[in-house]
C-alpha cells in the first residue's frame, strides 16, 4: 500500500474524521439521522479480483436514529489517472461487503440487507469526470425493456481539489483542513493554514494520534512546495520555517516560472518555423538555464538554422 494510502487509511480509521467528512460533505447521508456515537469500524475480510486486500478502503457501520444500520464504504483513491470503471468496481465491492454481512450475521432468506453508501475520496489531477453510476455506462437506449435487469450502482465522489479554497476556509472541521492541505499553496498561505491546524488541535485536546497524522500531512504539503531542505518534525517548527523561508521559495518559484515561460516560447517559435523538431531538442530546451535560453532565442531571431542555434552536433 502506498504511503499516502496508508496515511489516509489511518486518518479515516478515526471516528471524528469520518464524522467531520460526512457532516460537512455528504448532506444526503445526514438526512437519515446517523448516530455517530454508535459507529463501529468494520473489519473487511474480502479481497480484490487480483487476490489483494483493498487496504485503502475503510468501512464503517453507522446506526441511525430509527434503529437501522448504514454501511459507509469509503474508497481512498490516489491514482495518476481517473478510473472510468469505478462504478463497476463499486458494484463488485458492495456485493462482497453484503456477502460478508450475510455470512457474519447469519441472515435468513426473509431478512433485509443494510443499505450501503459508497464514497470515493479522490486526490489527483485532472478533476474527476468518470460516470458515478452504472446506468450511464450500459449500452442501452432509454426506452429499452432490458433496463429492469441491469445492475444499478451509484457512488458519491469527493474530489478534494475541486472545492474552492474560500469555501473550505469557512468550514471549521478536520475534513476541511485535510482538503485544504491537499491543495497547493504559496508559503505564506500555507503558513496561515498550519496556524489553523495548530489552533484546531489546541482547541480540541485529546487527539494526539490525529495530530501526529496531520503533522505528516503538513510535511507532505511543504514538500509539495518543492523545498530541498530538512523539514522539522513538529508543527510549530514547520510554521516557523515557512515564515522564515517563504520569501526565498517565492523567489525560486518566480525564477522557475520565468525559465519555463522562455522555454515554452522558444519551442513554440521553433515548431512554427521548422514544423518537426529533431529528437532531443525539447529535452534540451526544458533542461536549459535562463541565460542559455536567452542565447538560443537570440540565434533564432537572427534566422540561424538548428545546427547553429544548438551547436554543430545537433542533427538537421
Amino acid at each position: 500500500m502506498a504511503e499516502s494510502d496508508s496515511l489516509y487509511h489511518r486518518l479515516f480509521s478515526h471516528p471524528v474524521m469520518v464524522e467531520h467528512l460526512v457532516r460537512e460533505f455528504v448532506p444526503a447521508a445526514m438526512a437519515v439521522g446517523l448516530d455517530f456515537g454508535g459507529m463501529e469500524l468494520v473489519n473487511v475480510k474480502y479481497h480484490s479480483r487480483k487476490g489483494h486486500r483493498r487496504e485503502g478502503d475503510v468501512v464503517w457501520r453507522l446506526p441511525t436514529a430509527a434503529g437501522a444500520d448504514i454501511y459507509l464504504y469509503l474508497m481512498i483513491e490516489f491514482q495518476a489517472r481517473i478510473d472510468w470503471w469505478m462504478a463497476v468496481r463499486i458494484q463488485v465491492y458492495v456485493g462482497l461487503l453484503w456477502q460478508q454481512i450475510i455470512r457474519e450475521r447469519k441472515l435468513k432468506s426473509t431478512d433485509l440487507l443494510p443499505p450501503v453508501l459508497p464514497l470515493v475520496l479522490f486526490n489527483a489531477d485532472p478533476r474527476w469526470d468518470a460516470p458515478t453510476d452504472t446506468v450511464a455506462m450500459v449500452a442501452l437506449p432509454p426506452d429499452s425493456p432490458l433496463w429492469p435487469w441491469q445492475p444499478q450502482v451509484r457512488y458519491h465522489v469527493l474530489d478534494m481539489g475541486a472545492f474552492p479554497g474560500d469555501e473550505l476556509a469557512r468550514r471549521d472541521s478536520l475534513a476541511a483542513l485535510l482538503f485544504r492541505l491537499e491543495q497547493r499553496h504559496e508559503p505564506e498561505k500555507l503558513a496561515d493554514l498550519v496556524d489553523e491546524v495548530i489552533g484546531w488541535f489546541r482547541g480540541h485536546p485529546g487527539y494526539e494520534d490525529l495530530k501526529a497524522l496531520f503533522t505528516e500531512l503538513v510535511r507532505q504539503a511543504i514538500e509539495g512546495v518543492g523545498v530541498s531542505i530538512a523539514i522539522p518534525d513538529e508543527l510549530r517548527e514547520m510554521r516557523t520555517m515557512l515564515a522564515t523561508q517563504g520569501q526565498e521559495w517565492v523567489r525560486q518559484w518566480k525564477a522557475e516560472g520565468e525559465t519555463k515561460g522562455k522555454a515554452d516560447m522558444l519551442l513554440l517559435l521553433l515548431r512554427r518555423r521548422d514544423k518537426m523538431l529533431p529528437a532531443g531538442i525539447e529535452d534540451r530546451v526544458r533542461a536549459a538555464s535562463c541565460d542559455q535560453l536567452d542565447d538560443w532565442s537570440e540565434r533564432f531571431a537572427d534566422g540561424k538554422p538548428l545546427t547553429e542555434i544548438f551547436g554543430p552536433d545537433q542533427p538537421h
